[in-house]
Protein backbone atom coordinates (compact mmCIF):
# COMPACT_ATOMS: atom_id res chain seq x y z
CA UNK A 1 0.00 0.00 0.00
CA UNK A 2 1.34 3.39 -0.65
CA UNK A 3 1.37 6.53 1.16
CA UNK A 4 -1.12 8.25 -1.35
CA UNK A 5 -3.46 4.70 -0.68
CA UNK A 6 -3.57 5.23 2.44
CA UNK A 7 -4.59 9.09 2.52
CA UNK A 8 -6.88 8.04 0.26
CA UNK A 9 -8.60 5.37 2.69
CA UNK A 10 -8.60 8.16 5.16
CA UNK A 11 -10.32 10.78 2.84
CA UNK A 12 -13.05 8.20 2.41
CA UNK A 13 -12.94 7.20 6.43
CA UNK A 14 -13.60 10.82 7.07
CA UNK A 15 -16.09 11.25 4.31
CA UNK A 16 -18.38 8.66 6.39
CA UNK A 17 -21.12 9.69 8.85
CA UNK A 18 -20.47 9.22 12.69
CA UNK A 19 -21.47 5.81 14.22
CA UNK A 20 -24.84 5.18 15.55
CA UNK A 21 -24.27 5.73 19.15
CA UNK A 22 -26.39 2.66 20.63
CA UNK A 23 -23.35 0.87 18.04
CA UNK A 24 -21.06 2.33 20.05
CA UNK A 25 -22.62 1.83 23.41
CA UNK A 26 -23.15 -1.69 22.31
CA UNK A 27 -19.24 -2.35 20.96
CA UNK A 28 -18.08 -0.54 24.50
CA UNK A 29 -19.94 -3.25 26.55
CA UNK A 30 -18.94 -6.38 24.75
CA UNK A 31 -15.67 -7.22 26.63
CA UNK A 32 -17.51 -6.80 30.00
CA UNK A 33 -20.81 -8.93 29.06
CA UNK A 34 -17.91 -11.72 27.86
CA UNK A 35 -16.35 -11.38 31.03
CA UNK A 36 -19.39 -11.72 32.88
CA UNK A 37 -20.60 -15.08 30.66
CA UNK A 38 -17.44 -16.68 31.10
CA UNK A 39 -17.64 -16.26 34.94
CA UNK A 40 -21.30 -17.60 34.62
CA UNK A 41 -19.94 -20.64 32.42
CA UNK A 42 -17.32 -21.22 35.09
CA UNK A 43 -20.06 -21.28 38.16
CA UNK A 44 -21.41 -23.60 36.61
CA UNK A 45 -19.42 -26.00 35.55
CA UNK A 46 -17.81 -25.61 38.72
CA UNK A 47 -21.15 -25.86 40.70
CA UNK A 48 -23.60 -28.50 39.74
CA UNK A 49 -26.49 -27.33 41.60
CA UNK A 50 -25.96 -23.50 40.23
CA UNK A 51 -25.56 -25.38 36.39
CA UNK A 52 -29.20 -27.17 37.02
CA UNK A 53 -30.69 -24.21 38.23
CA UNK A 54 -29.69 -22.71 35.25
CA UNK A 55 -30.72 -25.22 32.94
CA UNK A 56 -33.72 -25.22 34.66
CA UNK A 57 -35.18 -21.76 34.83
CA UNK A 58 -32.16 -19.46 33.45
CA UNK A 59 -33.73 -15.90 33.59
CA UNK A 60 -34.72 -16.62 36.95
CA UNK A 61 -31.45 -17.76 38.01
CA UNK A 62 -29.63 -15.17 36.17
CA UNK A 63 -31.80 -12.66 38.41
CA UNK A 64 -31.31 -14.14 41.64
CA UNK A 65 -27.77 -13.26 40.99
CA UNK A 66 -28.44 -9.59 39.88
CA UNK A 67 -27.76 -10.42 36.35
CA UNK A 68 -30.74 -9.07 33.64
CA UNK A 69 -31.14 -11.77 31.22
CA UNK A 70 -31.48 -10.09 28.15
CA UNK A 71 -32.10 -11.93 24.88
CA UNK A 72 -28.67 -11.81 23.80
CA UNK A 73 -27.33 -13.10 26.98
CA UNK A 74 -30.12 -15.89 27.26
CA UNK A 75 -29.10 -17.60 23.79
CA UNK A 76 -25.57 -17.00 24.26
CA UNK A 77 -25.76 -19.25 27.62
CA UNK A 78 -27.98 -21.84 26.23
CA UNK A 79 -25.61 -22.23 23.52
CA UNK A 80 -22.62 -22.18 25.85
CA UNK A 81 -24.51 -24.51 28.72
CA UNK A 82 -25.95 -27.35 26.05
CA UNK A 83 -22.93 -27.49 23.50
Amino acid sequence: MTHTDEERIAELLHELPPAPRGLVAAAQELPRARRELDRIVELATADAEFRRALIQDLEATLRLRGIEPDEVVVAELRRRLTG
